[in-house]
């Protein structure tokens, strides 16, 4: 997916087990989508909490974090760490095959071939992206500096 595409529609369940449909939450501004490869791992929990602890930031749009691990993970993850946004899950990696931000690891006996790739998408309010990162490196955080200025002109 790229910038100026129309965003695919999904609906995912959250940690509280929820129905998270896009394009409803479209209507009531831009949403934020962070992809991230797994609860409980350095790099994923870093990205999230610095976007938890400046959530103010982000105010203009719904951010949620989405990954391919069950919701009772999320949940716990959650729990933990004190998030107050949404963690969505993509345990059969639909979504995120759907953003192109999928690793193919070929790990089949670890059940590792569903993983999200750490990328950051944001969808205005007509269905367009207009903001996309997806990183080849888990390692990598997106340069959460260009949502925020982006968000704030919108």
């Amino acid at each position: 997916m790229k910038n100026g595409e129309i965003a695919p529609d999904f609906t995912l369940y959250d940690d509280a087990k929820k129905a998270f449909h896009l394009y409803d939450k479209l209507e009531n501004g831009p949403v934020v989508l962070l992809f991230f490869p797994a609860a409980f791992t350095g790099t994923c929990t870093t990205e999230l909490n610095e976007v938890n602890n400046d959530l103010d930031a982000y105010s203009k749009a719904t951010v949620v974090g989405i990954s391919t691990d069950t919701p009772f993970t999320l949940a716990e993850y959650s729990k933990v760490n004190g998030l107050n946004f949404p963690l969505l899950s993509d345990h059969d990696a639909l979504i995120c095959s759907a953003y192109d931000t999928r690793y193919d690891l070929g790990f089949t006996g670890m059940g590792y071939t569903r993983i999200a790739k750490r990328s950051a998408f944001v969808v205005d309010s007509n269905r367009t992206i207009r903001y996309a990162e997806v990183l080849e490196n888990a390692g990598h955080i997106p340069d959460l500096n260009s949502i925020k200025n982006l968000l704030s002109s919108l």
